[in-house]
C-alpha cells in the first residue's frame, strides 16, 4: 500500500519544477547575459528521471539546479527497517558558485521519500562563503528562522544545530561554511509538511540573489581569487566523501552528470 496518492506525488513534483524555473531565472538575472541549459534523464524501466538545469557565465561561474523523481523495487539501506523496500523519492537541489570571491557559495534542496507504507520530507539550506560578511550570514538565517517559524519556536535553532553537525568536515576539523538549517525524517500531514518546504524554498530564493548582487561586482585581488580556489577545495571534498544525497544518488543509478554538477568549475588542492 502506498503511502502517498498519485495525486500528491504529482503535486510535490510540480512544486519542484516551479523551484528550478525560478532558481534559474534568478540566475540568468544576476548574471546578465548567460542562459540556463536544461537536459533531462530517464532511469531504465520506467523508474524516473529527472531535468538538469545548468548555467555558465562570466558572473555565475556556475550554477546549477536539478529535479529528480525516482522510483525502485529496493530502498538502497544497508540494514534497518526501510532495507529492501520498494522506494519512490523525489527532490530539487541547486549550487551556486560565483566567479567573484566575495559572492559565497550556497547551497539548498527539498525533498519526499516514500519507502514502502510510509513517507518523510527533509531538506536546508546553507551558505558557505569564502570571505564572511557578517550581514550576509545574519540576513540568510534570519530569512531561514523566518521560514521555520510553522514549527515552533524551538525548530530554527534544531534545526540549525543539525546543519552545523551535519556540514562538519570531520578530516578538515573544520564547518563547511556559516552554517544554515537542516532536516529529515519529517512524518506527517502531506500538505503541512509540503507547505513547510514551500516556505523554506521560498525564502532561499528571497535571500541568496540579493546576497549575490551586493557582492558580484566587489573588487579583488589575484591573492584572493587563488583563495578561493583552495576553499572551493573543501566544499567538493564534503561532497564527495561525506554527502548523503550524493550516495544516495550514486547508489540508486541517478545520473552521474546530474550528481556531480554540485562540484566547483575551477578548484585547487
Amino acid at each position: 500500500m502506498s503511502a502517498l496518492t498519485q495525486q500528491q506525488k504529482d503535486q510535490f513534483v510540480d512544486f519542484l519544477f516551479s523551484v528550478q524555473k525560478r532558481l534559474l531565472k534568478a540566475f540568468e538575472d544576476c548574471d546578465g547575459s548567460a542562459k540556463a541549459e536544461r537536459k533531462t534523464w530517464q532511469r531504465p524501466e520506467d523508474q524516473g528521471g529527472g531535468t538538469m538545469g545548468v548555467l555558465r557565465g562570466s558572473i555565475v561561474e556556475k550554477a546549477g539546479c536539478n529535479v529528480s523523481a525516482v522510483s525502485g523495487k529496493e530502498y538502497p539501506a544497508i540494514e534497518g527497517e526501510y532495507k529492501g523496500k520498494p522506494f519512490w523519492a523525489a527532490g530539487v537541489s541547486t549550487i551556486t558558485h560565483m566567479f567573484n570571491p566575495n559572492a559565497p557559495i550556497a547551497h539548498m534542496n527539498v525533498r519526499c521519500l516514500e519507502v514502502g507504507d510510509t513517507f518523510w520530507m527533509g531538506g536546508g539550506a546553507d551558505l558557505t562563503p569564502f570571505k564572511i560578511f557578517d550581514d550576509d550570514t545574519k540576513d540568510f538565517h534570519k530569512a531561514l528562522e523566518a521560514a521555520c517559524s510553522i514549527w515552533g519556536d524551538d525548530s530554527y535553532e534544531r534545526y540549525k544545530k543539525w546543519c552545523d553537525e551535519y556540514f562538519f568536515i570531520p578530516h578538515r576539523q573544520s564547518p563547511r561554511g556559516v552554517g544554515g538549517i537542516f532536516f529529515d525524517y519529517l512524518k506527517g500531514d502531506f500538505t503541512k509538511l509540503k507547505s513547510f518546504l514551500e516556505r523554506v524554498t521560498d525564502a532561499y530564493i528571497d535571500v541568496y540573489p540579493k546576497i549575490l548582487e551586493r557582492r558580484k561586482a566587489m573588487p579583488f585581488n589575484d591573492e584572493e581569487k587563488e583563495g578561493q580556489l583552495y576553499w572551493r577545495g573543501r566544499y567538493a571534498e564534503f561532497n564527495l566523501a561525506w554527502d548523503r544525497g550524493t550516495r544516495f544518488g550514486l547508489m540508486t543509478g541517478g545520473n552521474t552528470e546530474a550528481i556531480f554538477v554540485s562540484l566547483p568549475p575551477v578548484v585547487k588542492w
